[in-house]
């Protein structure tokens, strides 16, 4: 990787031109390298000149957000490792030593390049007329505004404190910002260090009231009014930092009370150790040095800049209102096989399987297949797991709904969602006072699958109506997310899904399960047994083909079990938006393989397994397979995660022939992963196409109705030149 922009021409990989497997490099790349990898594939979205300024800008701060929490996890993680002398080596042989040194390279590069970037879309943003500003930039009527808001709402709130041994170092919490002055008492002439925690619920830029948008930072503005809180002190320097801390959550597996035990681990988070320092270029070597001394920080953490520091920030000049330099709106339409049912979501599952593509299709129907259940006499039953469910969530209130009126209604609520634990704990608290049995699921697993049922009672007994989602329960992310979610009513999917819960709640291992494959228990060995067949098939001369489309790809059964199906011939795409660990394209193991990170307007999230039997795909008697598992060890070996068989014949066609073919016929959001590890943009060819755009512009996948406006749809085809 390199500090400069990831190269922008155009070539397809040339699987035949890979070199033999006996070429130099490990047969699998780092995980760490790989995701950071990812993240200069985002950032390199930032420069993308066909996006609006401010989703630029957008893609620039998610580069940001990204590497802090990469820094707070993974970072922090084999810091850990090395600290308590553990040498488990990485997949490609490296120890945790080695990848924190790997790593430190990238990330000085990486951190260039952001700021530079930031450079040029402040220049642009200039040009736009959204102004940050700076010392040169300041009308006297802005700085008597800034003047009367740095008064009235930042002075009574900030608390300057002098750093000497009177004065205990105060504690500078995770993702905490904080200046600090080195001053001159006139009296005396004494030099003092006093330091301003910046708390956290000030805005990190201020907008300057006006038709002009002007921002400034937080930090500017303290600085620029900082006389005013030294009285009798000359400011001879200042310097903003920003730390970040470890903030990995270990529960013991003995817990007795989890919920008290992650309230506990939540307080200890926010006290972890200090990872990462950001400071200033030209920060005081006087003050760096106490800065480090009392954080516990070696310089090898430290982060210089002459740029921003803390880019997440800049989301809040992404939310000026500018429509002209944002992506155009976007109303994700309402499922229409529910509408001609009169919204009645059980009529229209009752008549068939339906298959919902999020954020395409509004996730409103997910909230309403819970609201019907919740308001319906005849629903005796609903559970759900709730992995994320978001700040204001529909979802939960719905589940609250249900439990009011009467019904059964158990939540399986995940603790360990990271970042989410506190969020988690208030909506089982507030579940449970409306009613709901609340189930926390296994201590040494997560429960990441995304299943809901509701039991009815009909003319005909109890029939049971499933929900299978490839994303969370998250009325937020399923606007940008995309995630396919599973309507069914059939009998052995409902059977399934019940011995799933009560694996759950009552640690009740499931017997005879007729169509689902879960994780832990036998998920993985499914996967290995279709990917096998197609080995098989490609040893008896046979067409062999496999298509899986999921976030990361790292553990390594998976990935020998496919490069062993590359030597026996199988064609295998691989639709990997992520950390990949598989090398493609190496003559004698992985020559049949490709790989492809799409990266664009909307995150691709959801997980898809297909496998040819016998025929090229995309073909009709595939073997597809929706789920909520990537192939990780975490995923297979310490999650409980669900593997749905598609067998309807509609459902499978959509998810064949529309989903996973417009994804493998993407050109222009398209990424190919090269046997050395870089990656290089797709050509776009005389025929350029656009998954996302081409899901916006046609018909939903559960309508049965003709064209939007935009006209026929157009069918796609696996042939040089994307759709025909």
């Amino acid at each position: 990787m390199s500090s400069q922009p990831i190269p922008f021409d155009d070539h397809t990989p040339n699987n035949d031109a890979g070199g033999d497997a006996s070429a130099k490099g490990p047969d699998y790349f780092n995980r760490e390298l790989s995701w950071l990898s990812f993240n200069e594939r985002v950032l390199a979205e930032a420069c993308n000149a066909n996006y609006p300024l401010l989703e630029r800008l957008r893609f620039l701060s998610i580069s940001g957000s990204n590497l802090d929490e990469f820094m707070m996890i993974r970072v922090a993680g084999l810091v850990g490792q090395v600290q308590r002398g553990i040498g488990r080596p990485s997949i490609d042989g490296r120890s945790p030593s080695q990848q924190l040194s790997a790593i430190r390279e990238q990330l000085a590069k990486i951190y260039d390049h952001q700021q530079g970037i930031w450079r040029d879309l402040k220049q642009s943003l200039a040009e736009a007329d959204i102004h940050i500003a700076d010392e040169r930039r300041v009308s006297p009527a802005t700085h008597n505004w800034l003047r009367e808001y740095f008064f009235d709402t930042i002075l009574p709130v900030i608390t300057p404190q002098a750093l000497d041994p009177a004065h205990p170092f105060p504690f500078v919490a995770n993702e905490g910002m904080g200046l600090l002055f080195t001053l001159t008492r006139q009296s005396d002439q004494v030099q003092i260090i006093e330091m301003i925690l910046i708390p956290s619920a000030l805005p990190r830029y201020v907008r300057v009231p006006g038709d002009e948008a002007i921002f400034i930072s937080i930090s500017s503005l303290i600085v620029r009014f900082a006389e005013h809180l030294f009285p009798g002190f000359t400011i001879e320097g200042d310097g903003l930092f920003r730390v970040l801390r470890d903030s990995d959550i270990e529960i013991e597996e003995e817990a007795e009370d989890l919920v008290r035990t992650f309230r506990s681990a939540i307080q200890r988070r926010r006290r972890g150790q200090v990872i990462q320092l950001e400071i200033e270029e030209d920060f005081n070597a006087v003050a760096e040095q106490v800065l480090l001394e009392q954080l516990g920080v070696n310089e090898a953490a430290v982060i210089k800049t002459d740029g921003v520091i803390g880019l997440d920030g800049l989301a809040e000049i992404v939310d000026e209102d500018r429509p002209d330099l944002k992506f155009d709106a976007y109303s994700p339409r309402y499922p229409e096989r529910i509408r001609e049912h009169d919204g009645d979501a059980f009529s229209a599952i009752r008549e068939k399987d339906i298959i919902i593509h999020h954020p395409y299709e509004s996730f409103e129907v997910v909230v309403d297949f819970i609201r019907q259940a919740a308001a319906d006499p005849d629903v005796v039953a609903i559970k759900q797991t709730l992995y994320r469910a978001g700040n204001q969530s529909s979802v939960i209130n719905a589940l609250i709904a249900a439990a009011e009126a009467g019904k059964s209604v158990t939540a399986v609520v995940e603790l360990k969602a990271r970042f989410d634990e506190e969020q988690n704990l208030m909506w089982a608290s507030k579940l449970e006072r409306a009613g709901v049995q609340v189930i926390y699921g296994f201590v040494d697993w997560k429960t990441h699958a995304k299943v809901a049922m509701v039991v009815r009672r009909e003319d005909e007994g109890f029939r049971t109506y499933c929900h299978f989602g490839t994303g969370n329960y998250h009325p937020i992310t399923a606007k940008i997310y995309t995630d396919l979610s599973f309507f069914t009513a059939s009998a052995k999917l409902g059977r399934d899904a019940a011995k799933l819960f009560n694996f759950v709640t009552g640690y009740v291992e499931p017997h005879g399960l007729e169509l689902i494959s879960i994780a832990p228990l036998s998920l993985r060995e499914e996967l290995y047994r279709h990917i096998d067949a197609e080995t098989a098939n490609a040893k008896k001369g046979r067409p062999a083909a496999i298509w899986m489309k999921c976030n990361q790809i790292t553990d390594k059964g998976i990935i020998d079990r496919l490069y062993k199906a590359s030597r026996a011939g199988v064609q295998i795409e691989l639709l990997c938006r992520g950390i990949c660990c598989l090398r493609p394209g190496i003559a004698g193991m992985s020559e049949n393989i490709r790989v492809k990170s799409i990266i664009g307007r909307f995150l691709e999230h959801s997980r898809i397994y297909a496998f040819g039997k016998g025929k090229s795909l995309p073909n009709s008697d595939a073997e597809v397979f929706i789920s909520s598992a990537d192939l990780m060890e975490r995923n297979l070996d310490r999650r409980v995660e669900t593997l749905i068989p598609i067998t309807n014949k509609t459902v499978h066609e959509q998810i064949v022939q529309q989903v996973m073919l417009a994804n493998v016929l993407d050109t222009q959001q398209s990424w190919w992963l090269q046997s050395d590890g870089t990656y290089t943009r797709v050509d776009d060819g005389e025929k350029p196409f656009n998954c996302h755009r081409y899901f916006m512009t046609n018909p939903s996948l559960s309508g049965r109705g003709g064209a939007l406006e935009s006209g026929a749809v157009p069918k796609l085809a696996l042939r040089k030149g994307g759709a025909a």
